[in-house]
């Protein structure tokens, strides 16, 4: 696979004009604007036009044809952004459903110790199909777990998420801190550490692309300190610099990784992140459940981001992270909705609910509002992934990523505010479009069947479950 834009049918150019018209607007643009019946205009792949009421007529003598969406009954956002997850374990999700996260880890890393190219793959393209049918126009992935007979993984879903069509941001991840030497996965699932900056260099090299509609954007992902030597995570934090991508890793989870900190480093999570130089404006962290008041501080005077998992959170038993105070504080919050074997729904919108939920339960019904909550997984997600110039909120010359929800019917019958239904209801995702292409309509994806894509993440489910069992005997 060649080095440079997003591989496939991509170049909108060609594609006409479209108009959204008739539905309740939230931008999420900096000062909240809404317009309760409204218009969107995309041309290029870009929007060029937003407003109230119906769109302008064309002006221009020969303007490409126009395809009209009336949006009556329906609330359009911007494409929610999912700034966590790891794809590949949509082939064990509901196994070890009582754990917390260390004996949840102890029991999945054995079994995902076999999985292969054709897993990763079959994982990815089902994750990522369930996640454009919930709402996601851009998805990143933490991929940390590399067999040794494996295959290229990084590539399979790369190549799934080129299939559905969504933006893409995978974490070249890596451990090189295995159960010999005091970290928590097996040896055979970890690797060394000038292999992975090598592996992790190539992959930059080969598939980044840093335009600004880019569809394939690589990360530099160690997986945590529980599972990484300190040397690897300096070394990585250098690597993404030199060649200007972001960095990503799992932070302050539990208060299993807190105690584990304090033994061997002699601080706090956050503490040692900083020591490692993995604090800035390049860097997003995911969970965050356990920071102190003074580490909120310092990600919001580095602009240090989080991805907010609070499903995955709520499954293992983690705890609440102090979403509001990072909001207040300035930090770049995003939502995510973390490995399908933490958060077998996997439904992106469902984390806007949960979050405020979760934020009302901490701190009181006032700590989050339903459009907090949707900003939060736009903008929020735009900002943690480096894209919020050009993604995250509508507003024109940036990219025509877009969800329209049915807020009509059941879904929102009695309810005056669509966004509340959005948040606090049973939106149906009517359309999706990513940068104007047309990724779901009436509710059913087009770039995918459905069901095979089900089938396929089924076999591979069992595939891996007999390897697992093979190795046990």
């Amino acid at each position: 696979m060649a080095n440079g834009p997003w591989l496939g049918d991509c170049n909108h150019r060609d594609m006409g004009r479209i108009v959204i018209q008739g539905c309740h607007v939230a931008t999420c643009d900096a000062v909240g604007s809404e317009y309760a019946s409204g218009y969107v205009v995309i041309e290029d792949g870009r929007i060029v036009a937003t407003g109230a009421g119906s769109a302008p007529p064309v002006a221009e003598a020969g303007q490409s044809t126009t395809d009209a969406v009336d949006g009556s009954g329906c609330l359009l956002t911007p494409g929610l952004i999912n700034t966590h997850h790891h794809l590949y374990q949509w082939a064990t999700r509901g196994v070890s459903q009582d754990e917390t996260l260390f004996g949840w880890l102890t029991t999945l890393y054995p079994i995902w110790a076999g999985i292969d190219e054709s897993v990763v793959h079959a994982s990815a393209a089902a994750g990522l199909g369930w996640l454009a049918l919930t709402g996601t126009t851009t998805s990143s992935d933490h991929h940390y777990v590399f067999p040794a007979r494996g295959g290229d993984l990084l590539e399979a879903e790369i190549t799934a998420a080129q299939r559905i069509g969504l933006r893409f941001h995978p974490a070249r991840g890596s451990m090189d801190l295995g159960e010999s030497d005091g970290g928590l996965p097996p040896d055979s699932v970890v690797e060394d550490r000038d292999a992975v900056l090598l592996a992790t260099q190539e992959a930059i090299d080969r598939y980044n692309d840093p335009s600004d509609d880019s569809h394939l954007r690589i990360v530099v992902g160690p997986c945590s300190p529980f599972s990484v030597t300190g040397e690897l995570m300096r070394e990585a934090a250098e690597l993404a610099r030199a060649k200007g991508v972001r960095l990503h890793t799992h932070l302050a989870e539990t208060l299993d990784e807190e105690d584990y900190c304090r033994e061997h480093f002699g601080c706090s999570p956050a503490e040692y992140a900083e020591q490692l130089g993995w604090l800035g404006d390049d860097v997003w962290m995911a969970h965050c459940v356990h920071l102190s008041d003074a580490a909120v501080e310092r990600f919001a005077q580095t602009g240090t981001g989080v991805a907010h998992c609070p499903t995955s959170n709520g499954r293992l038993g983690a705890g609440i992270a102090p979403l509001n105070a990072m909001l207040n504080a300035g930090v770049p919050v995003g939502l995510g909705v973390d490995g399908a074997a933490s958060n077998e729904s996997g439904r992106m919108v469902d984390e806007l609910h949960q979050a405020l939920l979760l934020a009302r339960l901490r701190d009181g019904p006032a700590a989050l509002t339903a459009r907090q909550a949707l900003h939060t997984a736009t903008v929020g997600g735009a900002r943690c992934l480096g894209r919020d110039r050009e993604l995250g909120s509508i507003e024109p010359g940036k990219l025509a990523d877009l969800a329209l929800w049915r807020v009509d019917g059941l879904a929102g019958d009695g309810i005056d505010d669509p966004v509340c239904t959005l948040v606090f209801g049973a939106p149906k995702l009517d359309r999706l479009f990513v940068g104007g292409r047309p990724i779901v309509e009436a509710g059913r994806l087009l770039t995918a069947d459905e069901d095979e894509l089900g089938q396929s993440a089924r076999r591979a489910a069992g595939e891996l479950r007999a390897r697992a069992a093979a190795r046990a005997r």
